[in-house]
């Protein structure tokens, strides 16, 4: 299974210190090597804008191979989800007139067009547009950090 992180989701990693967690990191860097675990650029270049651990910055840099550029397919599909009116609002106002990365749909898209699974620690909630909402819409799985280690069999 592939598994396509977001933002949150690596956030959350962050607090996984590398020297009390060797062996998550150990076992994560395995999967993200294999390609058992991606990103989107768009992510990235969410992450580089944000005020994150700069050890968590530093993996991120070290590992910009795992953040893909989306393919025709999935920029494809990112049209698709916008063609539902109500999922234009995963681009905030704010993000539109900054210039700001929004890397939701290109998440959404990758793991769409890989048959994976998204990794978020967004919530759905009724009439909205966050990620487990859309991906709810078009039948792609989603999960959590707490879910991707359950689905994998990590325990520490």
């Amino acid at each position: 299974m592939l598994y396509v992180f977001d933002t949150n989701s690596i956030r959350v990693l962050g607090n996984y210190y590398p020297e009390r967690f060797p062996t998550f990191w150990r076992r994560f860097d395995e999967a993200v090597h294999e390609g058992r675990v991606v990103s989107v650029r768009e992510v990235l270049n969410e992450l580089e804008k944000q005020s994150v651990a700069p050890w968590l910055l530093q993996w991120v840099q070290a590992h910009r191979s795992s953040f893909l550029l989306p393919d025709a397919a999935e920029t494809e599909f990112i049209t698709q989800i916008f063609r539902v009116p109500h999922f234009q609002t995963l681009i905030g106002e704010m993000q539109r007139l900054r210039g700001y990365p929004v890397a939701d749909p290109f998440v959404v898209a990758c793991a769409r067009v890989r048959d994976g699974c998204v990794v978020t620690e967004e919530a759905a909630r009724p009439n909205a547009a966050r990620i487990p909402n859309v991906c709810d819409h078009f039948g792609v799985r989603c999960t959590n950090v707490e879910g991707f280690l359950r689905e994998i069999g990590w325990e520490f």
